[in-house]
């Protein structure tokens, strides 16, 4: 979870002065279900390759606020080094977990909340997960396809190359030259 802190003091441009408030906290979470929402809303993937417009990323900023949303007011206040935060806590990691991703080809496929909806199905992934940070979610997904997923059969230079290491290790246990 994120969470923003404004400080009591800004300055208002309407008014040209400075003002003191409360400190407001803002916990947010980049989740599925954030991401459905925003999708919902824009009609567009938010996980495409797209550059999204300013107005874009600060409604997915609002979309990701646990709890009430906060006045318009303080959105107002947010300045470039939150979003920073907010961009590099969306792009965090979240997870020791790593690929070996060499074999992959192709742009791929776009990929939306609903499409991540039916995989966690598929899988059996609960829906609880839905609040997770989506990266770990969706590594979550990926250690699932791949456990999931057929053995792959060795070859028969593979397979020749395990008998003969069998082969040897049995003539060496036994004494024998065969």
């Amino acid at each position: 979870m994120l969470r923003l802190v404004f400080g009591s003091e800004f300055f208002d441009e309407a008014k040209q002065e400075f003002v003191t408030v409360e400190d407001t906290v803002l916990e947010m979470e980049h989740s599925l279900v954030s991401l459905s929402k925003w999708e919902s809303k824009w009609e567009v993937p938010f996980l495409g390759h797209d550059n999204k417009s300013e107005e874009q990323v600060l409604d997915y900023v609002k979309m990701m606020i646990v709890g009430p949303e906060p006045t318009p007011e303080l959105f107002a206040r947010i300045t470039n080094d939150m979003i920073t935060q907010v961009n590099t806590y969306i792009n965090a990691k979240m997870s020791a977990t790593w690929f070996n991703d060499k074999a992959k080809k192709g742009p791929g496929r776009i990929v939306t909340a609903e499409i991540i909806y039916y995989w966690m199905i598929s899988l059996g992934i609960p829906f609880e997960c839905q609040h997770w940070h989506l990266n770990r979610l969706l590594t979550l997904i990926k250690v699932c396809s791949a456990e999931n997923a057929p053995k792959k059969k060795m070859s028969r230079a593979e397979a020749a190359a395990q008998q003969r290491t069998l082969n040897e290790q049995r003539l060496r246990q036994l004494n024998s030259t065969g």
